[in-house]
Protein backbone atom coordinates (compact mmCIF):
# COMPACT_ATOMS: atom_id res chain seq x y z
CA UNK A 1 0.00 0.00 0.00
CA UNK A 2 1.37 3.53 -1.14
CA UNK A 3 2.28 5.24 1.72
CA UNK A 4 1.38 9.53 0.95
CA UNK A 5 3.92 11.77 2.64
CA UNK A 6 2.75 13.86 5.43
CA UNK A 7 3.34 16.89 3.98
CA UNK A 8 1.33 16.13 0.72
CA UNK A 9 -1.29 14.78 3.33
CA UNK A 10 -1.51 18.30 4.90
CA UNK A 11 -1.97 19.86 1.95
CA UNK A 12 -4.52 17.75 0.98
CA UNK A 13 -6.53 17.65 3.88
CA UNK A 14 -5.83 21.15 3.96
CA UNK A 15 -6.80 22.04 0.89
CA UNK A 16 -10.24 20.15 1.25
CA UNK A 17 -10.96 22.17 4.40
CA UNK A 18 -10.50 25.61 3.05
CA UNK A 19 -12.63 24.49 -0.45
CA UNK A 20 -15.30 23.77 1.92
CA UNK A 21 -14.98 27.11 4.01
CA UNK A 22 -14.97 28.98 1.02
CA UNK A 23 -17.91 27.34 -0.49
CA UNK A 24 -19.93 28.46 2.97
CA UNK A 25 -20.19 32.09 1.95
CA UNK A 26 -22.01 32.15 -0.78
CA UNK A 27 -24.23 29.66 0.03
CA UNK A 28 -24.98 32.21 2.98
CA UNK A 29 -25.40 34.81 -0.13
CA UNK A 30 -27.82 32.48 -2.07
CA UNK A 31 -29.74 31.80 1.24
CA UNK A 32 -29.76 35.53 2.32
CA UNK A 33 -31.30 36.10 -1.44
CA UNK A 34 -34.09 33.14 -1.58
CA UNK A 35 -35.32 34.31 1.90
CA UNK A 36 -34.82 38.90 1.68
CA UNK A 37 -32.21 39.10 3.96
CA UNK A 38 -30.58 42.98 4.18
CA UNK A 39 -28.20 43.36 2.28
CA UNK A 40 -25.77 44.27 5.70
CA UNK A 41 -26.97 40.75 7.04
CA UNK A 42 -23.77 39.10 5.52
CA UNK A 43 -21.49 41.10 7.91
CA UNK A 44 -23.33 39.68 10.72
CA UNK A 45 -22.56 36.28 9.46
CA UNK A 46 -19.34 36.94 8.99
CA UNK A 47 -18.54 39.08 12.13
CA UNK A 48 -20.06 35.46 13.97
CA UNK A 49 -17.34 33.68 12.35
CA UNK A 50 -14.91 35.92 13.61
CA UNK A 51 -16.23 36.20 17.26
CA UNK A 52 -15.57 32.37 17.68
CA UNK A 53 -11.81 33.13 16.79
CA UNK A 54 -11.54 35.72 18.96
CA UNK A 55 -13.49 33.93 22.28
CA UNK A 56 -11.92 30.95 21.35
CA UNK A 57 -8.37 32.37 20.93
CA UNK A 58 -6.61 31.29 24.37
CA UNK A 59 -7.94 27.59 24.41
CA UNK A 60 -6.74 26.61 21.34
CA UNK A 61 -3.16 27.03 21.47
CA UNK A 62 -2.78 24.80 24.68
CA UNK A 63 -5.49 22.66 23.16
CA UNK A 64 -3.05 22.19 19.55
CA UNK A 65 0.45 22.07 21.88
CA UNK A 66 -1.53 19.51 24.38
CA UNK A 67 -2.40 17.13 21.95
CA UNK A 68 -1.12 15.29 18.37
CA UNK A 69 -1.85 17.83 16.16
CA UNK A 70 -3.29 15.74 13.19
CA UNK A 71 -6.30 15.22 16.11
CA UNK A 72 -6.38 18.52 16.49
CA UNK A 73 -7.27 19.07 12.58
CA UNK A 74 -9.80 15.91 12.30
CA UNK A 75 -11.86 18.04 15.71
CA UNK A 76 -11.64 21.13 13.67
CA UNK A 77 -13.32 19.44 10.68
CA UNK A 78 -16.00 17.42 12.60
CA UNK A 79 -16.85 20.96 14.36
CA UNK A 80 -17.02 22.43 11.21
CA UNK A 81 -19.00 19.61 9.49
CA UNK A 82 -21.52 19.49 12.14
CA UNK A 83 -22.14 23.82 11.29
CA UNK A 84 -23.00 22.99 7.87
CA UNK A 85 -25.97 19.96 9.37
CA UNK A 86 -27.20 22.60 11.69
CA UNK A 87 -27.55 25.27 8.49
CA UNK A 88 -28.96 22.30 6.43
CA UNK A 89 -31.79 22.13 9.79
CA UNK A 90 -32.78 25.45 9.12
CA UNK A 91 -30.48 26.71 11.82
CA UNK A 92 -29.67 30.87 11.31
CA UNK A 93 -27.05 31.26 9.15
CA UNK A 94 -25.28 33.31 12.17
CA UNK A 95 -25.42 30.63 14.55
CA UNK A 96 -24.43 28.03 12.61
CA UNK A 97 -21.46 29.80 10.70
CA UNK A 98 -20.46 30.80 14.63
CA UNK A 99 -20.01 27.03 15.07
CA UNK A 100 -18.15 26.42 11.89
CA UNK A 101 -15.83 29.56 13.03
CA UNK A 102 -15.43 27.44 16.04
CA UNK A 103 -14.33 24.61 14.54
CA UNK A 104 -12.06 26.74 12.01
CA UNK A 105 -10.14 28.11 15.02
CA UNK A 106 -9.78 24.80 16.60
CA UNK A 107 -8.14 23.75 13.18
CA UNK A 108 -6.33 26.88 12.34
CA UNK A 109 -3.20 26.36 14.93
CA UNK A 110 -2.88 22.43 14.38
CA UNK A 111 -2.31 23.42 10.53
CA UNK A 112 -0.04 25.98 11.06
CA UNK A 113 1.34 24.63 14.18
CA UNK A 114 2.45 21.30 12.59
CA UNK A 115 4.70 22.54 9.81
CA UNK A 116 7.81 23.06 12.15
CA UNK A 117 7.50 19.27 13.49
CA UNK A 118 7.22 17.65 9.45
CA UNK A 119 10.12 20.52 8.13
CA UNK A 120 13.94 20.45 9.41
CA UNK A 121 14.81 23.47 8.24
CA UNK A 122 14.28 27.30 7.73
CA UNK A 123 14.65 27.27 4.62
CA UNK A 124 12.03 24.48 3.78
CA UNK A 125 9.36 25.58 6.20
CA UNK A 126 9.18 29.08 4.11
CA UNK A 127 9.04 26.44 1.26
CA UNK A 128 6.16 24.55 3.21
CA UNK A 129 4.18 27.95 4.22
CA UNK A 130 4.34 28.90 0.63
CA UNK A 131 2.66 25.88 -0.79
CA UNK A 132 -0.01 25.80 2.15
CA UNK A 133 -0.94 29.27 1.66
CA UNK A 134 -0.90 28.44 -1.85
CA UNK A 135 -3.03 25.31 -1.69
CA UNK A 136 -4.98 27.12 0.48
CA UNK A 137 -5.42 30.33 -2.09
CA UNK A 138 -6.18 27.73 -4.44
CA UNK A 139 -8.89 25.99 -2.41
CA UNK A 140 -10.42 29.93 -1.65
CA UNK A 141 -10.48 30.46 -5.49
CA UNK A 142 -12.06 27.05 -6.11
CA UNK A 143 -14.26 26.67 -3.27
CA UNK A 144 -15.45 30.39 -4.00
CA UNK A 145 -16.46 29.55 -7.82
CA UNK A 146 -18.06 26.02 -6.42
CA UNK A 147 -19.88 27.68 -4.10
CA UNK A 148 -21.11 30.11 -6.34
CA UNK A 149 -22.25 27.57 -9.19
CA UNK A 150 -23.66 24.77 -6.51
CA UNK A 151 -25.71 27.42 -4.43
CA UNK A 152 -27.21 28.43 -7.68
CA UNK A 153 -28.51 25.54 -8.60
CA UNK A 154 -29.44 23.67 -5.13
CA UNK A 155 -28.52 25.01 -1.52
CA UNK A 156 -29.11 21.18 -0.59
CA UNK A 157 -26.22 20.17 -2.51
CA UNK A 158 -23.81 22.28 -1.75
CA UNK A 159 -24.32 22.02 1.61
CA UNK A 160 -23.88 18.21 0.99
CA UNK A 161 -20.80 18.52 -1.12
CA UNK A 162 -19.59 20.93 1.78
CA UNK A 163 -19.84 17.80 4.68
CA UNK A 164 -18.50 16.04 2.35
CA UNK A 165 -15.39 17.41 1.45
CA UNK A 166 -15.42 17.56 5.61
CA UNK A 167 -15.85 14.02 5.79
CA UNK A 168 -12.68 13.31 3.27
CA UNK A 169 -10.52 15.88 4.65
CA UNK A 170 -10.60 14.03 8.19
CA UNK A 171 -9.67 10.60 6.46
CA UNK A 172 -6.98 12.31 4.95
CA UNK A 173 -5.08 13.48 8.63
CA UNK A 174 -5.03 9.56 9.24
CA UNK A 175 -2.03 9.90 7.24
CA UNK A 176 -0.55 12.70 8.77
CA UNK A 177 1.70 11.38 11.93
CA UNK A 178 0.33 11.46 15.75
CA UNK A 179 3.72 12.74 17.30
CA UNK A 180 2.77 13.34 20.84
CA UNK A 181 1.74 16.83 22.86
CA UNK A 182 2.91 18.27 25.52
CA UNK A 183 0.52 16.46 28.23
CA UNK A 184 1.98 19.12 31.04
CA UNK A 185 -0.45 22.19 29.61
CA UNK A 186 -3.15 22.98 31.49
CA UNK A 187 -6.42 24.58 30.93
CA UNK A 188 -6.89 26.26 34.13
CA UNK A 189 -5.01 29.19 33.56
CA UNK A 190 -5.36 29.45 29.69
CA UNK A 191 -6.44 32.89 30.15
CA UNK A 192 -3.89 34.00 32.32
CA UNK A 193 -0.89 32.15 30.54
CA UNK A 194 -2.56 33.68 27.04
CA UNK A 195 -2.41 37.46 28.21
CA UNK A 196 0.89 36.76 28.56
CA UNK A 197 1.46 35.45 25.32
CA UNK A 198 0.12 38.33 23.37
CA UNK A 199 2.33 40.22 26.34
CA UNK A 200 5.86 37.80 25.39
CA UNK A 201 5.35 38.20 21.01
CA UNK A 202 4.51 41.80 21.12
CA UNK A 203 7.59 42.41 23.24
CA UNK A 204 9.54 40.31 20.55
CA UNK A 205 10.35 42.68 17.63
CA UNK A 206 10.08 39.96 15.05
CA UNK A 207 6.80 38.48 16.15
CA UNK A 208 5.39 42.19 16.77
CA UNK A 209 6.48 42.73 13.03
CA UNK A 210 4.73 39.44 11.82
CA UNK A 211 1.56 40.24 14.12
CA UNK A 212 1.09 43.61 12.83
CA UNK A 213 1.68 42.56 9.22
CA UNK A 214 -0.46 39.87 8.86
CA UNK A 215 -3.57 41.46 11.05
CA UNK A 216 -3.33 44.42 8.37
CA UNK A 217 -3.48 41.86 5.62
CA UNK A 218 -6.54 39.82 7.06
CA UNK A 219 -8.37 42.92 7.95
CA UNK A 220 -8.38 44.34 4.52
CA UNK A 221 -8.84 41.32 2.64
CA UNK A 222 -11.89 40.11 4.38
CA UNK A 223 -13.37 43.43 4.33
CA UNK A 224 -12.49 43.84 0.27
CA UNK A 225 -13.85 40.57 -0.33
CA UNK A 226 -17.27 41.66 0.41
CA UNK A 227 -16.79 45.26 -0.83
CA UNK A 228 -15.88 43.82 -4.39
CA UNK A 229 -18.37 41.59 -4.10
CA UNK A 230 -21.05 45.02 -3.85
CA UNK A 231 -19.10 46.42 -6.14
CA UNK A 232 -19.11 44.06 -8.96
CA UNK A 233 -22.80 44.57 -9.70
CA UNK A 234 -22.32 48.89 -9.71
CA UNK A 235 -19.37 49.41 -12.14
CA UNK A 236 -19.58 46.05 -14.03
CA UNK A 237 -23.36 45.13 -14.28
CA UNK A 238 -22.84 41.16 -13.12
CA UNK A 239 -25.47 40.22 -10.75
CA UNK A 240 -25.25 36.14 -10.82
CA UNK A 241 -23.39 34.46 -7.98
CA UNK A 242 -21.56 32.20 -9.89
CA UNK A 243 -20.17 34.77 -12.31
CA UNK A 244 -19.26 37.46 -9.28
CA UNK A 245 -17.30 34.39 -7.06
CA UNK A 246 -15.24 34.13 -10.27
CA UNK A 247 -14.48 37.46 -10.52
CA UNK A 248 -13.56 37.60 -6.56
CA UNK A 249 -11.42 34.35 -7.01
CA UNK A 250 -9.28 35.71 -9.70
CA UNK A 251 -7.26 37.56 -6.33
CA UNK A 252 -7.09 33.76 -5.28
CA UNK A 253 -5.44 33.61 -8.39
CA UNK A 254 -2.84 36.24 -7.57
CA UNK A 255 -2.34 34.86 -3.92
CA UNK A 256 -1.37 31.08 -4.99
CA UNK A 257 1.39 32.58 -7.71
CA UNK A 258 2.72 35.31 -5.03
CA UNK A 259 2.57 32.90 -2.41
CA UNK A 260 4.82 30.19 -4.26
CA UNK A 261 6.65 32.86 -5.40
CA UNK A 262 7.64 34.05 -2.07
CA UNK A 263 10.79 31.73 -1.39
CA UNK A 264 12.40 33.35 -4.74
CA UNK A 265 11.16 36.61 -3.88
CA UNK A 266 12.43 37.02 -0.52
CA UNK A 267 15.24 35.44 1.24
CA UNK A 268 14.12 33.47 4.86
CA UNK A 269 16.75 35.94 6.83
CA UNK A 270 15.39 38.98 5.38
CA UNK A 271 11.54 38.66 5.49
CA UNK A 272 11.41 42.48 6.09
CA UNK A 273 11.48 42.84 2.97
CA UNK A 274 7.89 41.46 2.61
CA UNK A 275 6.50 45.25 3.66
CA UNK A 276 7.29 46.76 -0.20
CA UNK A 277 4.78 43.62 -1.30
CA UNK A 278 1.85 45.10 1.25
CA UNK A 279 3.10 48.58 0.32
CA UNK A 280 2.39 47.74 -3.40
CA UNK A 281 -1.46 46.00 -2.55
CA UNK A 282 -2.26 49.23 -0.83
CA UNK A 283 -1.95 51.16 -3.49
CA UNK A 284 -3.27 48.89 -6.16
CA UNK A 285 -6.30 48.26 -4.00
CA UNK A 286 -7.16 52.11 -4.12
CA UNK A 287 -6.55 52.20 -8.22
CA UNK A 288 -8.86 49.28 -8.11
CA UNK A 289 -11.97 51.22 -7.95
CA UNK A 290 -11.02 53.58 -10.79
CA UNK A 291 -11.27 50.22 -12.93
CA UNK A 292 -14.49 49.82 -15.00
CA UNK A 293 -13.23 47.39 -17.86
CA UNK A 294 -13.70 43.93 -17.28
CA UNK A 295 -10.13 42.49 -18.38
CA UNK A 296 -8.19 45.57 -16.85
CA UNK A 297 -10.32 45.21 -13.04
CA UNK A 298 -9.15 40.91 -13.53
CA UNK A 299 -5.61 42.12 -14.07
CA UNK A 300 -5.31 44.50 -10.99
CA UNK A 301 -7.49 42.20 -8.75
CA UNK A 302 -4.89 39.49 -9.91
CA UNK A 303 -2.11 41.58 -8.93
CA UNK A 304 -3.23 42.68 -5.58
CA UNK A 305 -3.58 39.02 -4.95
CA UNK A 306 -0.08 38.53 -6.15
CA UNK A 307 1.26 41.56 -4.11
CA UNK A 308 -1.13 40.03 -0.81
CA UNK A 309 0.71 36.52 -1.15
CA UNK A 310 4.40 37.48 -1.35
CA UNK A 311 3.21 39.93 1.70
CA UNK A 312 1.52 37.26 4.07
CA UNK A 313 3.82 34.06 3.60
CA UNK A 314 7.05 35.79 4.82
CA UNK A 315 5.29 36.90 8.17
CA UNK A 316 4.48 32.97 8.92
CA UNK A 317 6.81 31.59 8.42
CA UNK A 318 9.08 34.21 11.15
CA UNK A 319 6.39 34.18 13.53
CA UNK A 320 6.05 30.07 13.60
CA UNK A 321 10.07 30.42 14.00
CA UNK A 322 10.21 32.53 16.76
CA UNK A 323 7.22 31.62 18.04
CA UNK A 324 8.27 27.68 18.21
CA UNK A 325 11.16 29.24 19.93
CA UNK A 326 9.27 31.62 22.72
CA UNK A 327 6.64 29.06 24.16
CA UNK A 328 5.52 26.38 20.94
CA UNK A 329 4.04 27.04 18.01
CA UNK A 330 0.29 26.13 18.87
CA UNK A 331 0.36 29.32 21.18
CA UNK A 332 1.75 31.71 18.01
CA UNK A 333 -0.31 30.52 15.90
CA UNK A 334 -3.22 30.95 18.57
CA UNK A 335 -1.86 34.54 19.59
CA UNK A 336 -2.10 35.27 15.33
CA UNK A 337 -4.94 34.27 15.19
CA UNK A 338 -6.89 36.37 17.97
CA UNK A 339 -4.58 39.32 16.60
CA UNK A 340 -6.03 38.67 12.99
CA UNK A 341 -9.38 38.14 13.64
CA UNK A 342 -10.14 40.49 16.56
CA UNK A 343 -8.63 42.87 13.55
CA UNK A 344 -11.10 41.40 11.14
CA UNK A 345 -14.07 42.05 13.80
CA UNK A 346 -13.11 45.48 14.16
CA UNK A 347 -12.85 45.67 9.85
CA UNK A 348 -16.47 43.50 9.64
CA UNK A 349 -17.87 45.36 12.01
CA UNK A 350 -17.21 49.14 10.55
CA UNK A 351 -17.80 47.85 7.13
CA UNK A 352 -21.21 46.28 7.86
CA UNK A 353 -21.98 49.59 9.84
CA UNK A 354 -20.83 51.82 7.19
CA UNK A 355 -23.01 49.46 4.52
CA UNK A 356 -26.14 49.94 6.75
CA UNK A 357 -25.29 54.12 6.94
CA UNK A 358 -25.33 54.09 2.52
CA UNK A 359 -21.77 54.18 2.10
CA UNK A 360 -20.75 53.08 -1.06
CA UNK A 361 -18.76 49.72 -1.97
CA UNK A 362 -16.15 52.16 -4.08
CA UNK A 363 -15.85 54.50 -1.12
CA UNK A 364 -14.91 51.56 1.26
CA UNK A 365 -12.91 50.34 -1.03
CA UNK A 366 -10.35 53.20 -0.70
CA UNK A 367 -10.63 53.26 2.64
CA UNK A 368 -9.74 49.92 3.23
CA UNK A 369 -6.56 50.65 0.86
CA UNK A 370 -5.65 53.81 2.79
CA UNK A 371 -6.37 51.92 5.70
CA UNK A 372 -3.49 49.47 4.96
CA UNK A 373 -1.10 52.07 3.94
CA UNK A 374 -0.92 53.18 7.20
CA UNK A 375 -0.33 49.83 8.56
CA UNK A 376 2.65 49.14 5.88
CA UNK A 377 4.43 52.37 6.76
CA UNK A 378 4.24 51.41 10.61
CA UNK A 379 6.12 48.38 9.09
CA UNK A 380 8.17 50.28 7.46
CA UNK A 381 8.86 52.04 11.20
CA UNK A 382 9.74 48.45 12.50
CA UNK A 383 12.13 47.37 9.29
CA UNK A 384 14.49 50.03 10.40
CA UNK A 385 14.60 48.93 14.07
CA UNK A 386 14.78 45.75 13.47
CA UNK A 387 17.63 46.14 10.65
CA UNK A 388 19.46 48.41 13.19
CA UNK A 389 18.92 45.39 16.14
CA UNK A 390 19.94 42.82 13.73
CA UNK A 391 23.38 44.86 12.91
CA UNK A 392 23.94 45.62 16.91
CA UNK A 393 23.67 42.39 18.03
CA UNK A 394 25.97 41.22 15.04
CA UNK A 395 29.14 43.65 16.29
CA UNK A 396 28.20 42.76 20.18
CA UNK A 397 28.69 38.98 19.03
CA UNK A 398 31.43 40.32 17.01
CA UNK A 399 33.17 42.11 20.29
CA UNK A 400 32.49 38.81 22.03
CA UNK A 401 33.90 36.19 19.98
Amino acid sequence: MMRIPPLQALYFTQFLSAFADNMIIFIVLAIMRQEGYPGFYIGLVQSAFLLAYVVCAPFVGPFADRNAKSWVLLVGNTVKATGILLMMTGLSPVLSYLVVGIGAVTYSPAKYGILPELTNSKEALLKANGKIEGYTIFAILAGSVAGGMLAEYSLFWSMAVCIGLYLVSIAGTFAIPRTGGNSSIRYNRALRNFISDVKLFFSNPKCRFSLVGTSSFWMSSTVLRFAFIAWIPLMLGITSLDKISMLVAVTGVGIIIGSLATPYLIPAHKYYRSYLYGLMMALLVVASVFMSDLYLTIAVLMAIGFMGGAFIVPMNTVLQDEGHKLSGTGKAIAVQNFINNTMMLIGMGIYTGATRAGVTAPVSIVTVGLVLLGFVLYLHFLKKKLIASSVLSIESTGRTL
